[in-house]
């Protein structure tokens, strides 16, 4: 029976850290949940899990609500899937260090338009900000996670 639960727990680890990382809002630290955006990325593109497309979708249009950006990193999340799927040019699932490069590629690009959008020195410093710190977690969350979810 625990041993069941302790499976259970390690297999919904994925979908619990994004509802984790996005209800733990804090304004300087993790504003609107967007550090939620790094399992969003990791289990979406690099290590895909069934129907998680479908919470990542649901919860990138959380963070748009969280952060009042109007439906934006739902269709950055789009963008990004599309691009996906030209697996000739890129595979995320072969990519090395769990795909760090892509990722920073996807945020600060994300960053970058959203920065351009509404351009103010709060926000350029708001932005630069976010990625270093989204960044430097990205590898310790990834790793955390493998280990939960029995990912090699």
């Amino acid at each position: 029976m625990i041993k069941n639960f302790i499976s259970f727990l390690c297999n919904a680890s994925p979908f619990l850290a994004v509802i984790i990382l996005w209800r733990l809002q804090l304004h300087f630290w993790n504003p609107g949940g967007i550090l939620a955006i790094i399992p969003i990325f990791f289990y979406s593109f690099v290590r895909p899990i069934p129907w998680f497309p479908a919470i990542s979708i649901l919860f990138c249009f959380l963070i748009d609500y969280s952060c009042d950006t109007k439906l934006f990193w739902t269709t950055m999340y789009f963008i990004a899937y599309a691009i996906n799927g030209f697996q000739y040019f890129i595979d995320l699932q072969r990519a090395d260090k769990n795909a760090i490069v892509p990722f920073m590629i996807f945020f600060g690009f994300s960053l970058f338009l959203l920065m351009i959008i509404n351009i103010s020195w709060v926000m350029i410093f708001r932005c630069i900000w976010t990625f270093i710190w989204v960044s430097a977690l990205y590898i310790p969350f990834i790793n955390a996670l493998k280990r939960l979810h029995h990912d090699d």
